[in-house]
């Protein structure tokens, strides 16, 4: 599996955790000059800014740790953006979910998702 799909298929797994958890997803993949936000979502008072990190299982970093000082400030300038153009009382919140890909006994991609609420 190539690069590219491995993102997408991490992304489409925590787009389907979040809405089994009462989450109705808004938006994928939003862009703007800042940066990109992979999921936003809202439930409750929330609004969800979530960024996906999918990664092969043994990296020298965790998916969560490839979240930096420097990418939460672009997240965050990202979802001002978003903010400006579609007002939302809700509370903003940032979330990480770390998407590890593993091989199964039969060869075939596993995945573990480590939902972390709040993370920055």
């Amino acid at each position: 599996m190539n690069i590219g799909k491995t993102g997408e298929k991490g992304e489409s797994l925590v787009a389907g955790f979040m809405r089994k958890n009462g989450c109705t997803v808004v938006k994928r993949n939003y862009q703007c000059r800042f940066g990109e936000i992979d999921i936003i979502a809202e439930k409750g008072e929330y609004i969800i800014f979530t960024e996906v990190k999918t990664r092969r299982e043994g990296g020298m970093v965790s998916p969560a740790e490839s979240v930096n000082l420097k990418k939460q400030r672009r997240i965050a300038l990202t979802a001002e953006d978003f903010l400006c153009k579609y007002v939302s009382l809700l509370q903003p919140r940032f979330d990480v979910a770390e998407v590890t890909v593993y091989k199964r006994r039969d060869g075939s991609d596993g995945y573990k998702l480590n939902y972390i609420k709040n993370a920055f």
